[in-house]
């Protein structure tokens, strides 16, 4: 009777054992995702991916704990993109410059001038016709698409001359990201676009290599460009905006409850990002002033486009546009000028 019963008892012990060590397992598994993209910690992209993992925390009760790994940790963005297409890596955030080289249609939001204003820009994408529809796009290419985060709207800096008109790009040599549409649209300015590395930038311009650059006003100050670019223009011509992609087999193995969790934390991402982003404007890292202030104080020149000189900039673009429909779609271009010109209004 008594080695009955011990058999019993061993029995299950190996039994809870074994529940211990399967539990133990999907622990370690949910413990495992990882969320990458390549903004610096205190951006407010990589405060909005924070806020994304403490919310989706937070609503499971611990049960999905997710890692974020900034500044490029994971890989460049393209890496991380086929990381996340082959299932490797069940998120990240990812530019729609490289984005458009697995969905096509994600170089409609890279369109240069094709957002008037910041508002407009957000509530467009916002908008949830619009990105029930853009999203539509991610599925067959190994992607689910849930939501933004954003690095900045690009702004024109050189050591030339005042921009205020498309003309007076002319003849500049620009660094420029290395995307299609980047080096299309400077070269429709009559500019000499360069594709150098980022890090390179600034010994370029030191060394006249180049005579501008284009990036975020923010990204500019930060990275010291106007120590040797003193004409600052705010064009806003395009926006960095990044999509949330997450592995397909990843989302297929959440619940609906959790489905929904992580886009309200996509939510709660750009909401977040776009906040630190604003305040950073105001409240530079370090000098503790905003960047009006501190373009007095080191005499750099800063124009803001009236509505007048952004539009001569925005029908310069309109080839750049007409090239790109092919590759995007009429239905999908004419559906976001439409919802542009709705939120525009």
């Amino acid at each position: 009777m008594k080695s009955v019963l011990a058999k019993k008892v061993a029995q299950i012990a190996c039994g809870l054992t074994a529940l211990a060590m399967i539990s133990g397992l999907a622990a370690t598994a949910q413990a495992s995702v990882k969320f990458g993209h390549v903004a610096p910690p205190f951006h407010g992209q990589s405060k909005g991916v924070d806020a994304f993992a403490a919310y989706v925390k937070e609503k499971t009760d611990g049960r999905i704990d997710i890692a974020t790994f900034p500044a490029g940790q994971l890989g460049g963005e393209r890496s991380m993109a086929e990381q996340v297409q082959s299932g490797t890596l069940q998120i990240a955030a990812v530019t729609t410059a490289v984005m458009q080289n697995f969905v096509p249609q994600a170089a409609i939001i890279d369109m240069p001038f094709i957002f008037p204003n910041r508002a407009t820009a957000y509530a467009t994408l916002d908008d949830e016709e619009l990105q029930e529809k853009f999203f539509s796009y991610f599925p067959k290419k190994g992607f689910i698409a849930i939501g933004w985060t954003e690095n900045e709207i690009r702004d024109f800096t050189n050591n030339k001359r005042p921009i205020h008109k498309p003309e007076d790009i002319k003849g500049l040599k620009v660094r420029v990201m290395n995307s299609p549409i980047y080096l299309d649209t400077f070269k429709q300015l009559g500019a000499s676009p360069v594709g150098i590395p980022f890090p390179e930038t600034y010994n370029a311009l030191q060394a006249g290599v180049i005579d501008a650059q284009e990036n975020p006003i923010l990204t500019t100050v930060l990275m010291k460009f106007t120590e040797v670019t003193k004409y600052v223009t705010l064009t806003q011509h395009c926006l960095t905006e990044c999509v949330i992609v997450v592995g397909v087999d990843y989302w297929e193995s959440l619940s609906d409850a959790d489905k929904k969790i992580f886009k309200e934390a996509s939510k709660i991402a750009i909401e977040t990002n776009r906040t630190v982003n604003a305040q950073l404007h105001q409240n530079l890292p370090k000098s503790n002033i905003s960047i009006e202030d501190y373009a007095k104080a080191n005499n750099i020149e800063l124009v803001t486009l009236s509505d007048e000189e952004r539009a001569a900039f925005r029908e310069a673009m309109v080839p750049v546009w007409d090239k790109y429909r092919k590759k995007i779609g009429n239905d999908l271009f004419d559906f976001v000028l439409a919802k542009i010109e709705e939120n525009t209004k």
